[in-house]
């Protein structure tokens, strides 16, 4: 029998670095931890030296370079031994094909094109060269030799220049090295699936995080056939981003999203509203508007849509053609007009009916003169399930494109929003969407996965956590940049703005800058500043800017505004671990499944991948487990050991808001898990250090409550001062049996 999932460990598997025999020398330490599972990364073959999993090859094996099946069963078993148990992450919409001789299926392919019995594996566009080939744009320039580790025949595929914008298959996103598979093929399903079904049938694992499911044909089937395959006990959570006012279809046969929904409210609610006027006018002082942000969104998305995916648009307007029988000069221009306007990954989900025919109707207000072409689209969606499809592919990889891959890099308002399933133009979340959403989630989804921290965040949790502080204090924020810009003036103040906040977002309290520090920062930036695209991109780097921020950056680290930065730190340090704790303790036991990203059981500063992909020192966190001294490990160990103590309270016992009562009532955030578990938290505390708790209290329900951090024994109505005289957050389990 499968032991209950209770709450997660992430762990990233690295053949470099972190394989399966590193992870079965943890379990000791995370079960005494509380932790219930452990949670991997992909562990099929996958390209060699890969760093992440993600560019599976083979996916009918577990990767050698982790250990084999050999290293998945001992770790299994070793797990069981202590009553926990396994999740593993799996990737169904595509395989790595960077080296085509390491990926088995894409090598049969290009060796015998359409004869090849895996020609029917891979979503390949035969009509796009006249002879039946395969498109590949893996060359620098047209009529440059083939890359040596392709086939020396070229009957069956054809490489071209990857500047051409076209490529013969359906991709992840724009990621050319990573083709997409057809899971709506049962042969496909089944192939691709053998291994993950012995997981399940000898007791190996749990329960599965299943890759981005928008990218594939038909995400529900899937989830369907993958709930037969792995029996109905099972635990599934999809990497589904949800649009702020977007619910996760209910019909689905999985336990409910990977946790970037509740990251976004969890996160927000330490965001004081009081800084978004002026946060907006610092934003404006760059010369950018910050009220027309939803229309560059929307441009962003038509760009990416007609230059960086149109490959896949070229694709999408011949089905359209083909089904039709009609065609328009202006019909690309229509698509990508049309999915500008749809706010979510995809709309076919039978919750999300009324989205696409809003978006017709919002493209067609905005440019009347498309409405022919846009009643062609309608038309072929009417009749061709192809159209259909291939346009709600389109719109995923066009919104992660516009959305977190160069908006996120422009929008320097207040970076800690700018996270993946984060909407930055909500400026926070109130204590009443904060609560609402929580009871919607433990009635509806009770065992959907809640995170802080993923090995796709923007910014690790503790740093979002330090860059929110500022909307305590934006006046001051405002001021110091505005004296930091003429002590060392950026290249472009845009850009500025946006790296300000990070560097505070990591920078050290004691101030000292190190090379791992400085180089790190240096790789942020260069990724920063491409993503954005504004001045430089990826394709055409433009290395007077670039050399330029990156001379900006180091006059920073190392000039007169660093000594500043780190009194900045100083003054905000104790606040911003604080809204850490906080955040961390709500993550934990508000309603759903708790993972804990490697490592984030401590203080850590991660930016973007493949930063917060590093080595964990795990020496240092048995020691601070044993020694219970850490804040951070402190909450995390009782409240993960509380969820194991009191299951029940957690998994099935609902979910109702405390109030808070006196004048600083609104500091306050407090709720109950079943009748016996009760959080609280501090929140804008700035302000709070100011003006003291007053005569605020908390209601206690009736009983005699312990806090499982600190020891003390409550009852009644409990003063706020002494709630949190230990630590700016409490979790009170009640003890009078």
């Amino acid at each position: 029998m499968s032991s209950p999932v209770l709450s997660t460990y992430r762990l990233q598997m690295r053949g470099d670095n972190f394989t399966l025999a590193d992870a079965e020398d943890l379990v000791d330490y995370l079960d005494t931890l509380g932790v219930s599972h452990l949670y991997l990364s992909p562990i099929l073959t996958a390209a060699e030296g890969s760093t992440h999993g993600y560019d599976v090859t083979d996916p009918t094996s577990v990767s050698a370079a982790l250990g084999g099946p050999e290293g998945l069963a001992s770790l299994a078993a070793a797990a069981k031994a202590r009553g926990m148990g396994l999740v593993v992450d799996i990737v169904p919409n595509h395989v790595g094909v960077d080296d085509p001789k390491q990926n088995p299926w894409w090598w049969d392919v290009l060796q015998n094109g359409r004869t090849s019995p895996y020609a029917t594996y891979f979503d390949i566009d035969w009509d796009l060269d006249p002879d039946g080939r395969v498109v590949l744009p893996v060359l620098g320039d047209d009529g440059d030799d083939a890359p040596p580790n392709y086939p020396e025949d070229q009957t069956h595929y054809r490489p071209i220049g990857w500047r051409n914008g076209i490529c013969g298959y359906r991709r992840f996103f724009s990621i050319t090295s990573l083709a997409g598979l057809r899971q709506e093929d049962r042969a496909v399903f089944d192939a691709t699936h053998a291994e993950v079904k012995r997981w399940f049938t000898e007791g190996l694992v749990d329960g599965l995080r299943i890759d981005h499911p928008d990218g594939l044909s038909d995400p529900a089937g899937y989830l369907r056939w993958l709930r037969e395959l792995v029996g109905p006990q099972a635990w599934i959570v999809i990497e589904k981003i949800l649009a702020v006012g977007e619910p996760l279809d209910p019909t689905l046969p999985v336990a409910g999203t990977t946790g970037y929904d509740a990251l976004r409210e969890i996160g927000g609610v330490f965001v004081d509203p009081a800084g978004e006027g002026p946060l907006t006018n610092l934003f404006g002082s760059t010369g950018a508007s910050y009220r027309a942000m939803p229309d560059l969104a929307r441009l962003l998305k038509a760009e990416a849509v007609t230059e960086t995916l149109r490959s896949e648009l070229g694709r999408l307007h011949r089905t359209i053609t083909a089904a039709t029988g009609a065609d328009h000069p202006e019909l690309p221009e229509a698509l990508a007009t049309l999915i500008s306007h749809v706010e979510v990954y995809r709309s076919d989900y039978p919750s999300l009916s009324a989205v696409l025919p809003m978006a017709l109707a919002e493209a067609g207000a905005e440019r009347p003169e498309l409405a022919n072409p846009l009643a062609i689209i309608a038309t072929a969606l009417a009749v061709s399930t192809e159209t259909a499809v291939r346009l709600q592919q389109l719109c995923g990889a066009a919104t992660a494109k516009s959305m977190e891959d160069c908006l996120f890099y422009r929008d320097a308002r207040l970076v800690s929003l700018n996270e993946v399933g984060g909407e930055p133009q909500h400026f926070g979340v109130s204590v009443a969407e904060f609560h609402q959403r929580a009871a919607v989630r433990a009635e509806m989804w009770p065992h959907a996965m809640v995170t802080l921290s993923t090995h796709d965040t923007k910014r690790g949790e503790d740093v979002r956590a330090r860059i929110g502080v500022l909307s305590q204090v934006p006046s001051l924020w405002a001021e110091l940049v505005g004296k930091w810009a003429l002590a060392a003036p950026p290249p472009d103040s845009g850009t500025g703005l946006f790296l300000w906040q990070n560097m505070f977002g990591v920078w050290p309290v004691d101030g000292e800058i190190t090379a791992e520090l400085r180089e790190r920062l240096h790789a942020y930036t260069e990724k920063a500043i491409r993503e954005a695209a504004v001045r430089t991109t990826w394709n055409d780097p433009d290395d007077e800017f670039e050399s330029a921020v990156h001379a900006w950056l180091d006059t920073v680290l190392d000039g007169p505004v660093a000594a500043e930065m780190t009194s900045l730190v100083a003054r905000l340090d104790l606040h911003a671990r604080s809204d850490a704790l906080g955040q961390k303790l709500i993550a934990l036991t508000a309603p759903g499944i708790p993972d804990v990203y490697q490592g984030t059981e401590m203080w850590e500063d991660s930016l973007v991948d493949p930063d917060n992909r590093r080595p964990v020192d795990y020496a240092a966190r048995r020691e601070a487990l044993k020694s219970l001294r850490h804040p951070k490990m402190r909450v995390v160990s009782a409240a993960l050991q509380l969820r194991r103590d009191r299951p029940e309270s957690f998994t099935g016992g609902g979910y109702t808001p405390v109030l808070a009562t006196g004048p600083a009532a609104e500091h306050a955030v407090a709720f109950l898990r079943g009748s016996d578990v009760l959080t609280a938290v501090s929140r804008h505390t700035v302000l709070l250090s100011e003006t003291g708790w007053g005569d605020t209290a908390l209601p206690l329900p009736p009983g005699v409550w312990t806090d499982r951090v600190s020891g003390k024994q409550l009852r009644g109505e409990v003063m706020a001062v002494e709630l949190f005289a230990d630590l700016p957050v409490a979790l009170l389990e009640r003890t009078d049996g």
